[in-house]
């Protein structure tokens, strides 16, 4: 409690909750200068908010020289850090495993039922835009509901069409998952992919799911390439 309590009050201030955000959606390390031209604040203050998310484990620091000469650099990255902000404190990590086990167990008819989730999860996202019909919708605008899906969820995508190959390459650069998969990387990953196919095909008739990258294999970022049909 006492460390949630200290997570709260650090991302209580705005410029400090925008910078770990960004930094959530980009995965890169980071230098003062970089922060302060980006968020158009003093070094000293951008100094500041890295070393504040720093105290609470959310970052990590290190120093790398430039080639360059001088001293040497100081870059701030993410940390393995995972916030949970509940009160009172629910488990929901235990109440996540155990899911995924019942899943797991249940075989072909657990993947089924998660898929007919992000299908409905997928429609439901839809229902923003006042489309009449999905038929409607440029590639552009079914993109853009995919994103902001996944931008709900946690995971910070980014899509690229394809007109050559008629496909979708698109990379996830933060796992809502990640504390979970980390002992359950196989279940999690898979069960991870049959949601997303099902939010793909809430927008597009059949596609081909495959994983290029994984972040848990030691990759910057999980990538997928959707092939249409």
């Amino acid at each position: 409690m006492e460390h949630t309590l200290k997570v709260t009050n650090v991302l209580s201030d705005p410029t400090r909750f925008n910078i770990y955000q960004f930094m959530i959606q980009h995965r890169h390390e980071v230098t003062v200068t970089e922060i302060a031209d980006h968020f158009d604040i003093h070094p000293n203050v951008a100094r500041m908010h890295l070393t504040k998310l720093q105290d609470i484990n959310l970052l990590i620091s290190y120093s790398k020289r430039t080639g360059k000469g001088g001293r040497p650099s100081r870059l701030y990255s993410l940390s393995e850090e995972v916030i949970e902000l509940n009160f009172p404190h629910r488990d929901y990590k235990m109440f996540s495993i155990i899911a995924l086990e019942t899943f797991a167990e249940l075989g072909d008819p657990g993947k089924e039922a998660l898929y007919q989730t992000g299908r409905k999860y997928g429609l439901k996202i839809m229902e923003r835009y006042d489309t009449p019909a999905i038929k409607s919708l440029s590639i552009d605008q079914k993109l853009q509901i995919l994103e902001d899906a996944g931008i709900m969820l946690g995971m910070y995508p980014e899509f690229t069409y394809v007109p050559d190959t008629n496909s979708i390459m698109f990379k996830v650069n933060n796992c809502p998952f990640k504390e979970i998969a980390l002992t359950n990387h196989s279940l999690v990953c898979n069960m991870h992919q049959y949601f997303l196919r099902g939010m793909f095909e809430s927008l597009f008739t059949n596609i081909k799911l495959i994983e290029t990258e994984n972040m848990l294999t030691g990759c910057e970022n999980c990538s997928y390439v959707a092939e249409l049909s």
